[in-house]
């Protein structure tokens, strides 16, 4: 598929807008998890670690499907992701609402809703990159903030449906809201050029010449059947006389041809079909070897080879506090009079505000988008040790904000993939980060919960958790000091499926 120059504007707005909303509704309920783990807790009365799963998998599975998500956006397109993706979202919570037991959460709430949500974050972020090239920035600021708003209106909204309907009407409706990215989805127009063939045309030119000679030959042995009876007729009327014997020795000759005609045919059919099969065989295998070769590719770049380690580490260490902030306060022995809000909300909002400045910075040419993201990550690890230290509802929500701003380096993360490999390769290489970041999503908040159970206290996790996202940061930074740019100035002169990540020389 061509795709025309990103517009930078016109019906480009109106994908921030769906995608803002989408992300909106798909991603509040797994993002303010913590709302609900607590009351699942006290519901089914096993661990910390154990139920920490439901949601570091809603949060997690999408992120470790993302090749298979890249490869659905890429095959099918950004619209019938984003619906389909919403009939996966709102079904799973509308699901969770009967769970008998923690497992059955898993299933649900865990791996349907996450998965959904996986399809729908990798389409509204390739469908955005599309129709933007220099506000791409801002954009993915926009659409980004739409879960962060989520999280803030999600962890109020879900506390007072539980308070006044109880867990499974909560599921309930907030699964029923889900049902709006139906709606939204269908407005995502694929940004296509004018002069390309149509779909059909497309799928007809890829199919070989031999598989139309089937039908040609088909066709050929009616119309010598429909010949030969036409010539008998007309030869059997201008006679317009009887003869039995000849009419026999005739019928034999002419169906004894046809047979010969209709054995040579089935076997030539044969014969041409096995070859289609074959060529179209051939032909998959070698698209998978092209994707292997390209990852492969992708992997020898320093700085994509230390972006996946850094949004593994920082995803294993990063993500938990938003799931379990709320059980930290109540571990600390919080007073609960103090709670002016919830911390999930105030970590949500901040988040908000993170992407949103953080993703108008990004457009600024004296800004260098991966030190952004680097000093992101350095502080985010100092804040986390903090976390230990704060006993207090003030403090706590001191450093929830803090750690909300910083997180909202995603809206920048595609920003910076895209300048470390190219748009043309962004699909691809962003499904792999992606992949190893929900793989840190997943093993997150199990890990500080296994901590917990552990030690009984949360100290120690956050400790790790620190360090985790400290050692990505700093090995991030080392590997993009001598080549950064020099990769960025070279990989955007040559052709697309070439890639270069020498150091270019002084000169």
């Amino acid at each position: 598929m061509v795709f025309r120059k990103p517009p930078d504007g016109g019906w480009g707005w109106v994908i921030v807008a769906v995608s803002f909303v989408t992300q909106f509704l798909c991603y509040g309920s797994p993002l303010a998890v913590g709302v609900l783990y607590v009351e699942w807790l006290d519901a089914f009365g096993e661990g910390k670690g154990k139920t920490a799963w439901v949601g570091s998998l809603a949060n997690g599975i999408g992120l470790l499907a993302s090749p298979v998500c890249s490869i659905c956006v890429s095959s099918f397109g950004a619209r019938p992701v984003a619906i389909f993706s919403g009939f996966m979202v709102a079904g799973g919570l509308m699901m969770s609402s009967f769970a008998p037991n923690i497992y059955f959460l898993y299933i649900s709430y865990g791996i349907v809703v996450g998965l959904g949500c996986g399809l729908l974050y990798t389409a509204t972020v390739t469908i955005t990159c599309q129709y933007f090239d220099k506000r791409r920035g801002l954009a993915l600021g926009l659409i980004s903030t739409g879960s962060s708003v989520g999280l803030f209106i999600y962890a109020a909204l879900q506390r007072e449906l539980i308070d006044l309907y109880g867990l499974d009407g909560c599921l309930l409706i907030v699964g029923a809201l889900s049902l709006n990215i139906l709606a939204c989805g269908s407005l995502m127009r694929p940004l296509e050029s004018s002069d390309s063939p149509p779909p059909e045309k497309m799928c007809v030119d890829k199919v070989p010449d031999q598989y139309f000679v089937y039908h040609e030959k088909e066709k050929t042995v009616e119309e010598n059947i429909s010949i030969l009876e036409k010539g008998y007729n007309d030869e059997k009327s201008a006679n317009n006389m009887p003869d039995y014997k000849q009419d026999s020795i005739l019928n034999k000759n002419v169906l004894s041809s046809i047979n010969v005609n209709e054995k040579d045919t089935y076997k030539k059919k044969v014969v041409e079909q096995t070859n289609f099969c074959k060529q179209l065989a051939k032909r998959k295998w070698q698209l998978y070897l092209n994707y292997w070769e390209e990852t492969v590719v992708l992997f020898k770049n320093k700085v994509f080879s230390a972006l996946f380690v850094a949004i593994l580490l920082f995803d294993i260490g990063g993500f938990p506090p938003s799931l379990l902030m709320e059980d930290v306060a109540r571990s600390a022995n919080v007073n609960e009079d103090d709670y002016r809000m919830p911390l999930i909300s105030i970590l949500g909002i901040m988040t908000a505000v993170g992407k949103l400045t953080l993703g108008i910075m990004a457009d600024f040419k004296w800004v260098n988008t991966l030190y952004l993201y680097v000093t992101t990550l350095l502080m985010t690890g100092v804040a986390l040790f903090a976390i230990p230290f704060a006993k207090s509802y003030l403090t706590l929500a001191m450093l929830s904000g803090i750690l909300g701003f910083l997180t909202g380096n995603w809206s920048i993360f595609p920003y910076v993939t895209t300048k470390t490999v190219g748009i043309e390769k962004l699909t691809h290489a962003y499904g792999i980060l992606m992949f190893f970041a929900g793989l840190g999503n997943s093993l997150g908040p199990p890990i500080v919960g296994w901590f917990y159970d552990w030690t009984q206290e949360y100290d120690t996790a956050f400790y790790f958790s620190g360090f985790c996202v400290l050692l990505g940061g700093f090995l991030l930074l080392l590997a993009a000091l001598p080549c950064w740019n020099a990769c960025t100035n070279q990989s955007s002169k040559l052709p697309p499926n070439t890639y270069s990540y020498k150091v270019a020389s002084s000169a």
